[in-house]
């Protein structure tokens, strides 16, 4: 309805203010682009799931695209570094192990309080010339045309219009300006909750985390500040309602029981929370003038903890294709031209399948309770550690360093 339009507002509208959309909004600005970021949570609400207190581990090329932005001081000051991963099965012979200085780095990766990094990326955020961040403000409707896309902004005072030359979906998986622009999405539950919070272990963590493979589900232990270490235990629906009531002491035991004693005896632990979980994937990442990243995009079971590095990887890719056009036009370029986003699309799409083969193929082979099944396990794990180049190739994908990597996510700055 708005073709003819002369006056484009923006180059890019973000739909959404969580860790990826925030991410965007950052990386973005050493291209000089008129940006802005739309959120329908106020800052600071409790209301925003991607600043709580849940911990996030960052990839070896999620640190190195921070550095590239230049906050990575501030946030590896408030992080806890991962030297060794160890995988076990409960009641097998197997486990495997993955060390930072056999792979010759100094961290395999980082753990931050979600809360942390957030406080860090909204503040640099609101730094970046040239962007306004309109929060909280929700985009209720999209029209898309060959020359731009306009959506509609309801806030406090009322609603407008705006234009831009490109629409970033990032709103989340259950995103609604995906299903703005006609994008849809494959969901399957995983009929699992993920239970997260942290506790005390007799044993310091000492930069190591576990991912402990159990009858009822995964139990993995990640090293986070003041000694503690945060969870998250895979249970049925039915077992993490259950779980959840339990006192603090008898969840303590519960959890005991299903970890080990690898960090001996557990104690004080702190609250504890629950979700869902699925697997979902985007049947398109991109429409006429508009592109979908992060959860938006795809949406992983936390087994390996890589959603969040995705999702960081979908802004890197998004980034170079933008300053290649924009190098290629001698600065002036149209964000959402079509041979951008399609250049988008061949970059990404093969990383997202990988990941999602290969989290969905770890959910599915530690999940099969058959005998045949578990002997392979045990037999996967050992070959794991023993077969020539097959731990190198694994730490190369949990560190995100595999296949093609956009600059940031090698650490070079966009200019």
């Amino acid at each position: 309805m708005s073709g003819n339009r002369k006056e484009i507002d923006y180059d890019i509208v973000i739909a959404g203010g969580g860790m990826i959309g925030t991410s965007l909004g950052i990386a973005l600005a050493p291209l000089n682009l008129k940006i802005a970021v739309v959120e329908a949570v106020a800052r600071g609400s409790d209301q925003q799931p991607s600043f709580d207190d849940r911990s996030t581990a960052l990839s070896r090329s999620s640190q190195r695209m921070f550095e590239a932005m230049g906050l990575w001081p501030e946030i590896r000051a408030a992080s806890t570094p991962i030297k060794n991963i160890h995988v076990s099965d409960k009641g097998r012979f197997g486990f495997s192990h993955i060390d930072a200085a056999e792979q010759k780095v100094e961290a395999l990766g980082y753990v931050v309080i979600n809360r942390v990094l957030g406080n860090v990326l909204q503040k640099s955020l609101l730094a970046v010339d040239g962007l306004d961040l309109i929060c909280p403000g929700k985009i209720t409707a999209v029209t898309l045309s060959d020359s731009q896309a306009e959506v509609t902004i309801q806030e406090a005072s009322g609603s407008r219009n705006l234009s831009c030359k490109l629409l970033v979906a990032a709103d989340g998986a259950n995103s609604a300006v995906r299903d703005m622009i006609g994008i849809s999405a494959k969901q399957l539950s995983y009929e699992q909750w993920a239970i997260i919070g942290n506790l005390l272990p007799e044993k310091a963590p000492d930069n190591r985390a576990f991912e402990r493979f159990t009858e009822s589900g995964p139990v993995a232990m990640l090293p986070v500040a003041d000694n503690r270490a945060a969870f998250v235990w895979i249970q049925s629906p039915e077992s993490a309602k259950e779980v959840l009531s339990l006192s603090d002491d008898e969840f303590t035991a519960r959890i005991q029981d299903a970890f080990g004693q690898r960090l001996g005896h557990f104690s004080r632990v702190g609250k504890r929370a629950a979700y869902p979980l699925s697997l979902s994937k985007a049947n398109s990442l991109i429409s006429r003038r508009s592109v979908v990243i992060g959860n938006a995009a795809h949406g992983l079971h936390p087994v390996a903890a890589q959603g969040f590095n995705l999702g960081l990887r979908d802004v890197a890719a998004l980034c170079d294709c933008i300053a290649d056009a924009c190098t290629a036009s001698d600065g002036t370029v149209d964000c959402g031209d079509a041979t951008i986003l399609e250049n988008y699309v061949e970059w990404r799409g093969p990383d997202h399948r990988n990941l999602l083969r290969f989290t969905d193929g770890i959910v599915h082979l530690f999940g099969d309770s058959r005998g045949p099944v578990k002997l392979l396990r045990n037999i996967g794990m050992l070959g794991f550690d023993l077969v020539p180049g097959v731990r190198k190739m694994f730490a190369r994908h949990t560190m995100g360093l595999a296949g093609k990597l956009p600059r940031l996510s090698r650490g070079v700055p966009l200019k």
